[in-house]
């Protein structure tokens, strides 16, 4: 009897293409910084690997925002020999990529990026449809017009608007540039303070106080580390701050028109699972998100003296009280 229902459960087995022995995949996380919008990017990642029904285990590394710490954990993860690298921000997507070209033979894994805000310029591809190698992902490129022009609906006169940056970061030296054209189509100034590590937004941002009508803050991840410290100033001195990611408003930002980084991480995950599948990441092009939304934090724009328009509440995805 016994032997008969071991053979059915063969059997079945067999017709539906379960493995009684299903596979255990290994993914290896070089995250570069700890904040809320990176930590929904894995969260993402985590749980549309889960509804995918595949096995994971995780080795998960962070970078605390130091570039020499991202380059340990991806020579590091050359001996853990995942079937997956996940690299989480621009400088851990750069420093496994470097690590990838020294990598033994025998390792076979694809490098995934995610919340990169341009593949092309951070050298990690040189196409985007057909990235031809080991490496691809999905990039949070910011649609820069769509987020002045929300900043302008506050203050449609505004003349001067700062940007607080770390210049050692590829990623957010690109969204700078971007911001520089924008500038001079929408007729403002554009005034930038820079910051290396977290610990200097505070006066990184101060240095911006009487000189600005207002403060945006890109998907920088120092900047964004440290969002506190700007919060703070916004507060002290009356001087808006916007941000281009959602997280950041919850967390004092005025407003921000940005994307869903959890959803970022999903879409990350879905890749993960064709590619572990069997798709071929060299023919796998790199994603893009695409849905905005725009979230609006009532009670800190009232502590930095914002007014925030009628007609941006009405559209708001979010509005924190």
């Amino acid at each position: 009897m016994k032997k008969w229902i071991a053979g059915m459960v063969v059997l079945v087995c067999f017709m539906t293409g379960y493995s009684l022995y299903a596979q255990t995949y290994r993914v290896s996380v070089n995250q570069f910084v700890e904040h809320p919008a990176l930590d929904a990017v894995l969260k993402g990642f985590q749980d549309q690997l889960k509804e995918q029904g595949l096995d994971v285990k995780y080795k998960i590394h962070n970078a605390q925002a130091n570039m020499g710490t991202a380059t340990q954990i991806a020579n590091q993860i050359l001996g853990e020999n995942p079937d997956i690298v996940l690299a989480i921000a621009t400088p851990s997507a750069q420093a496994s990529a470097q690590a990838l070209k020294k990598a033994p033979a025998d390792f076979k894994a694809t490098l995934l990026f995610s919340a990169i805000t341009d593949p092309v310029s951070a050298g990690l591809v040189s196409n985007l449809e057909a990235p031809g190698g080991r490496i691809t992902g999905v990039s949070d490129m910011t649609p820069m017009a769509q987020h002045i022009s929300m900043i302008k609906q506050f203050y449609p006169d505004m003349q001067k608007l700062g940007v607080m940056y770390n210049a050692g970061e590829a990623n957010s030296k690109v969204l700078v540039k971007m911001m520089e054209e924008q500038s001079k189509v929408m007729g403002f100034q554009l005034v930038s303070a820079t910051a290396s590590k977290s610990s200097e937004v505070y006066q990184a941002a101060k240095g911006l106080v009487g000189r600005v009508d207002a403060v945006y803050i890109p998907t920088d991840n120092t900047i964004v580390a440290g969002l506190e410290a700007a919060i703070k100033v916004g507060i002290q001195h009356k001087l808006p701050i916007f941000a281009g990611d959602v997280d950041s408003v919850k967390r004092g930002a005025v407003a921000a028109m940005g994307f869903d980084y959890y959803k970022h991480g999903v879409q990350t995950g879905a890749m993960a699972a064709k590619i572990l599948k069997g798709q071929n990441p060299a023919t796998t092009s790199v994603e893009m998100q695409e849905k905005l939304l725009l979230h609006i934090n009532k009670t800190y724009a009232a502590k930095m003296g914002v007014t925030i328009p009628k007609a941006m509440l009405t559209i708001a995805d979010e509005v924190h009280e």
